[in-house]
């Protein structure tokens, strides 16, 4: 049980609050806390659902109207307004009754003739949603979801119980159980316990690779989301040919997230932004971050989260950062987020503002946020990105990817070329990389692609002839789109880091 919420709840009946909206999925959970906050008060705890009707939680048997009565929510209500002796209502799913208009007058009538009383409902719903005319009258408040200390308590009954069983085994030493522990962090108690079940019944052993286990029932959660994508294995730092300032800066924050790091004195880490050239690495490095720290990849689709019916684009966000919080310590990449922010000065008119209370609650959250969740975002174009996410403290640090060198360029090529199960010392890197001046990662990566076609088609062993004349024939985009590309080197050059080593003047020339 989350100690600390009991007590707010607790605090809240006794000053008479009298209607109080739980927000929680966890109804079995809400339910024990709300018994324990009536017990400690001595009061008597009830239940209603459309279901069951009002029942007394503490005794099988009940006094109270027959349930077929007090299935209806309207007249639920009204047993609450006519019963005398002190009594916390826990009411489930009432927010799908509540928009009703003798609904209303009741909750509103309720929430006053309640004050002078000794009597308390608790609303759970997994989700908040109330008609504007109740929000003076309900306070809510969010269940969170366990502690480490709850998960751990959890664990521990768990393996009581399977060490009374002679045909399984526990092979699970203090660090372990607490990192098992640890990985069920962001699951609800049902959630977990799941998790840990299913990492039983597998191979009739509890031991430290059952965080698989846990890390499938979190990959469900981001599922049913539908607003975040997971990565199994994410790119590691070797795959990223380049940015050294970038990768050193990213190597410094590895242990940032750790105890140790907050009781130096050092604040969760917020996240960078990743501005420029097209093609040149930015959502690689998003993806290498979290191979480079070890943690848990999620992906952000901003196109979702205004999909939908109107009104459910800021729901949408809200989820979005529940579920990454919920994850946490975990990268979230957001790719492109320039595209997010297009339209926001006409959003007013354009959608009633739907756009800037998106991008409000983002920005706001990303500011003010202390869970570790490490925000790396990618952006192509500088003129849609707002004044208000370039500032100071809603990214740790901007970094500018530019074209890469020659040097650079090389690393590349053999990249690719060993991802396609070749030697690199076999080909004339050198070479290549002078034919590749101004071309970006991804066409490099095109050209070797385009060469491996070639000699695939002649039945032939790739050469670095066949790359050079595929280099030949592309155009790349620091042509096309010369002016872009200088436009975005002047803006960055005073404001944001480079992320590579080579100066102003060593660039590349477009």
């Amino acid at each position: 049980m989350t100690t600390t919420f009991a007590e707010q709840l607790d605090i809240l009946i006794r000053a008479h609050y009298t209607i109080v909206y739980l927000v929680t999925w966890e109804e079995h959970r809400a339910k024990q806390i709300i018994l324990s906050v009536a017990q400690n008060q001595k009061k008597t705890a009830y239940e209603w659902s459309i279901t069951e009707g009002l029942k007394d939680m503490g005794k099988l048997s009940s006094t109270l109207p027959d349930k077929t009565v007090t299935r209806d929510p309207l007249a639920a209500l009204n047993h609450v307004l006519q019963e005398t002796k002190p009594a916390i209502y826990m009411f489930k799913d009432l927010h799908l009754f509540v928009k009703q208009p003798h609904m209303i007058r009741q909750m509103r009538d309720l929430a006053s003739a309640l004050r002078n009383t000794h009597k308390t409902v608790v609303i759970v719903a997994p989700v908040f949603d109330l008609p504007v005319e109740l929000e003076k009258s309900v306070t809510v408040l969010d269940l969170p979801l366990p502690s480490f200390d709850d998960l751990k308590i959890l664990l521990d009954t768990i393996v009581a119980d399977v060490r009374r069983n002679s045909r399984l085994r526990v092979e699970l030493n203090d660090e372990e159980h607490a990192k098992l522990a640890k990985a069920a962090l962001g699951l609800t108690m049902e959630e977990a316990e799941n998790a840990f079940a299913v990492a039983v019944v597998r191979d009739g052993v509890l031991n430290a690779e059952d965080i698989d286990a846990v890390i499938t029932e979190k990959k469900q959660i981001i599922r049913k989301s539908g607003l975040l994508e997971y990565f199994d294995t994410p790119e590691g730092m070797d795959s990223v040919g380049g940015l050294g300032l970038l990768k050193e800066w990213l190597q410094k924050r590895g242990d940032a997230f750790t105890e140790e790091a907050r009781r130096y004195g050092l604040p969760q880490p917020k996240g960078a932004l990743l501005l420029g050239v097209q093609g040149c690495g930015k959502s690689l490095v998003a993806k290498s971050v979290a191979g480079l720290w070890q943690l848990p990849l999620l992906r952000l689709d901003m196109s979702l989260i205004f999909s939908g019916l109107i009104g459910s684009s800021e729901a949408n966000m809200r989820k979005a950062i529940t579920v990454a919080e919920s994850m946490a310590p975990v990268v979230l990449w957001i790719d492109e987020i320039e595209k997010a922010f297009c339209g926001i000065e006409s959003s007013g008119i354009s959608d009633g503002g739907t756009t800037a209370r998106v991008v409000g609650t983002f920005l706001t959250w990303i500011q003010e946020k202390t869970s570790p969740v490490f925000v790396v975002a990618t952006a192509n174009s500088v003129s849609e990105l707002p004044p208000e996410l370039l500032r100071k403290g809603r990214f740790d640090e901007i970094f500018f990817v530019d074209l890469p060198m020659s040097e650079e360029r090389a690393r590349i090529f053999a990249i690719h070329i060993a991802k396609r199960g070749r030697e690199p010392d076999s080909f004339q890197l050198e070479r290549l990389a002078r034919e590749t001046e101004g071309f970006s990662g991804a066409e490099i990566e095109q050209a070797v692609v385009a060469g491996l076609h070639d000699s695939f088609a002649q039945r032939r062993e790739l050469a670095t002839e066949d790359i050079s004349a595929c280099i030949g024939r592309t155009v790349p985009l620091s042509v096309t789109m010369r002016e872009d590309v200088l436009l975005l080197r002047e803006w960055a050059r005073d404001r944001a880091r480079q992320a590579s080593s080579t100066s102003p003047g060593e660039r590349v020339r477009v």
